[in-house]
């Protein structure tokens, strides 16, 4: 592991994701998800469903087990522990309904108690980008210390914002260094989910930022697959086709050196304000 990133983060590292508005294309949990599945891990923490969701906004589901019996999954937020203490730390659920403070100073306690040195949010965002280029993660931090190891920005970001700005900023006054990392979903397949190339891009951030191995599974086999389809898709619609063309050659503009990243961090900050993708694209349906 390089010193650097060792200093900044430390040895226990915990990855959060929700699923609901900071979640585009299920990229992000999917993501927090493949990690908890990755690794053998036990939980440790959880909360009271009935206090935070709203079961008519965020339902109950069914499901038949192995047995054909029908099973009823309760929305949930659960932080659990890896038993190989190289591996990460999840905090994965339902983005909660109410009492955001509460809900989040559970789990801040219990990273508190687990001695967590530093915590990695991930998030997901719909955006004017083609499904053909690499996915980009915008990683930012409010910590001085961590902007100037890992080489990434603080955000300039002003308006609303969902439960992982609050877990940042909680994480941070409680002492525990924080990034977040947000993968750019094409908004014309964002429906389709989930989108495993933004998933395997913030996976394979996560681990350049913490210098660890993370077990990506079939995900990249996954990845290459949707784009695939993707283009099969596009094939069919002219006016698909010439519209990612448009994508391709505003992203192509982006990636130049001299746009460095702030076209990226304009559409993310654009994003949050609740703006959308922008003009232009074909209409659906």
């Amino acid at each position: 592991m390089d010193d650097s990133t060792q200093q900044a983060l430390g040895p226990r590292v915990a990855v959060a994701a929700f699923d609901g508005w900071n979640d585009a294309g299920e990229a992000a949990s999917h993501a927090a998800g493949v990690l908890r599945d990755a690794q053998p891990s036990i939980e440790i923490a959880s909360v009271d469903p009935e206090l935070f969701f709203d079961y008519q906004y965020t339902r109950p589901s069914i499901r038949l087990d192995g047995e054909a019996r029908r099973v009823l999954d309760w929305p949930e937020a659960t932080l659990h522990r890896p038993l190989d203490p190289r591996g990460y730390w999840t905090l994965r659920g339902v983005e909660p309904a109410r009492a955001w403070r509460s809900f989040t100073a559970e789990f801040i306690d219990a990273m508190l108690a687990e001695d967590i040195t530093g915590l990695v949010t991930a998030g997901a965002m719909m955006s004017d980008v083609p499904h053909t280029r690499p996915i980009a993660v915008h990683a930012t931090s409010e910590n001085e210390l961590l902007r100037d190891q890992l080489e990434i920005d603080r955000s300039r970001y002003e308006g609303p914002t969902g439960i992982l700005g609050v877990l940042t900023d909680a994480a941070e006054s409680a002492g525990i260094p924080t990034v977040s990392l947000w993968a750019s979903v094409p908004h014309y397949v964002a429906g389709a989910s989930p989108s495993p190339k933004a998933t395997l891009a913030l996976l394979e951030r996560l681990g350049d930022l913490t210098s660890r191995e993370v077990d990506l599974g079939s995900l990249p086999t996954e990845a290459a697959t949707w784009e695939a389809t993707v283009d099969a898709a596009a094939a069919d619609d002219e006016e698909m086709s010439d519209y990612i063309r448009q994508l391709e050659e505003a992203r192509d503009t982006w990636d130049s050196p001299e746009a460095s990243g702030d076209a990226i961090a304009q559409a993310f900050e654009k994003y949050l304000r609740g703006d959308g993708p922008g003009k232009g694209r074909p209409p659906r349906g």
